[in-house]
């Protein structure tokens, strides 16, 4: 293959930066021959770098393939990252099973990239972000009924099985239509691709210029190529700081998590005051019972042990008092302190969490269930008591 042909191939760019050579293999996570393609040309082009679109995370994961198993569930509930692991299990679970009908693992081609560059003693450029940093700034990037909306969208494809040929994915991965689909992306949700693409787009091709070496190979996914060529093209290097640092909750949000509390605690005191204790005492006790119930009802249908049901029941009046922690994250700590999940359950999360015949049977996706259900019960109670208290009160003062 001569050079010039090399240059218009589709799935593969050169680009001249400063007397250097940086070869950008656009490639599918899910295709046999995105891997053959990244062998070919590492071999070929014999680099002074191989950079991966991976992080360090992602590539003991998928290298080791037991970096779940290691997961400290104690750490991640107090951290309050259980929501994110739960995302990122979605994706990785919707992704596999495209992979598994193509006969490929997801991220085999990343994998064949770092192979082939230790086989030819090659040193590797892990030049992508943490995926915990892109997963929390994205979902901090869009709004409470976008994340509704994704949340929605990533819940049906639990139960989709993605039916899609090679060539149908070759055709996918041609870029007019890749650019097609980030544009769709930018229309329905601009801040999510921003985060999810623009900004790794500028991380991954500041990396690439950052790496040592006259010749580099790049292997990304095609969706990200047209933008990092034209940074590349300009030596455009990213605010590193800007795009790493999770952003904080506005004032604005932090303002409406502690007016619920104060709202119905300052209602409770009104009517001790203008309609007396004993109503104080009952309003106090309809706002206890509108959180218990659904919580408690909650963590019954995630089959949670006596225990669970026990603290999610009487934790939620109160943590829906406080923005600081969620029935959720309690409940799901009391379940994994009393029914911890089998080992043999994180090495088939993947399967379990794509099979719902298999969430109830599995100690591992009860620990979720019980977050989920708990927490959806804590916020139905929240309004219900909230409304009741609040209405009382207006009956009240008008009597």
């Amino acid at each position: 293959m001569s050079q010039d042909e090399r240059e218009v191939s589709k799935d593969i760019h050169r680009v001249d930066v400063a007397g250097r050579e940086l070869w950008l293999v656009g490639t599918a996570h899910v295709s046999r021959r995105s891997v053959d393609l990244v062998r070919e040309v590492i071999e070929r082009e014999r680099p002074d770098a191989v950079c991966i679109e991976l992080d360090p995370g992602r590539y003991e994961a998928l290298s080791q393939e037991k970096k779940f198993e290691e997961q400290d569930l104690r750490e991640v509930l107090k951290k309050k990252q259980l929501a994110t692991l739960m995302l990122n299990l979605v994706l990785a679970s919707y992704q596999r099973r495209l992979g598994l009908q193509l006969g490929v693992t997801p991220g085999s081609e990343l994998l064949e990239a770092a192979k082939v560059a230790d086989e030819n003693g090659i040193p590797i450029v892990l030049c992508d972000r943490d995926v915990h940093i892109t997963l929390r700034r994205a979902w901090q990037s869009i709004s409470w009924w976008q994340r509704v909306r994704l949340l929605g969208e990533l819940c049906a494809s639990l139960f989709e099985t993605p039916e899609v040929s090679e060539d149908e994915l070759e055709r996918i991965r041609d870029q007019d239509v890749v650019t097609e689909v980030m544009n769709e992306l930018g229309r329905m949700m601009p801040d999510l691709k921003r985060v999810l693409i623009d900004e790794r787009d500028a991380y991954l091709a500041h990396e690439i210029l950052e790496s040592e070496g006259r010749k580099i190979v790049a292997v990304v996914g095609a969706g990200h190529i047209e933008g990092m060529k034209t940074r590349l093209e300009n030596e455009d290097r990213a605010d590193m700081q800007e795009i790493t640092t999770i952003p904080v909750d506005g004032k604005l949000w932090k303002i409406f998590g502690w007016s619920i509390p104060l709202v119905i605690v300052g209602s409770i005191v009104a009517i001790a005051l203008t309609q007396g204790a004993e109503a104080a005492g009952e309003n106090a006790l309809l706002w206890f019972l509108a959180n218990a119930i659904p919580s408690g009802i909650g963590a019954i249908v995630a089959l949670g042990h006596p225990a669970t049901i026990f603290v999610a029941a009487l934790s939620a009046p109160f943590t829906s008092l406080t923005p600081l922690i969620g029935a959720g994250y309690v409940a799901a700590f009391a379940q994994l302190w009393a029914k911890p999940p089998r080992v043999s359950e994180f090495r088939t999360i993947g399967d379990d969490l794509a099979a719902p015949s298999r969430w109830w049977k599995s100690r591992l996706m009860q620990i979720f269930l019980v977050f989920v259900l708990t927490t959806l019960g804590s916020l139905i109670g929240t309004w219900t008591g909230g409304f009741g208290v609040l209405s009382n009160l207006v009956v009240g003062a008008a009597g």
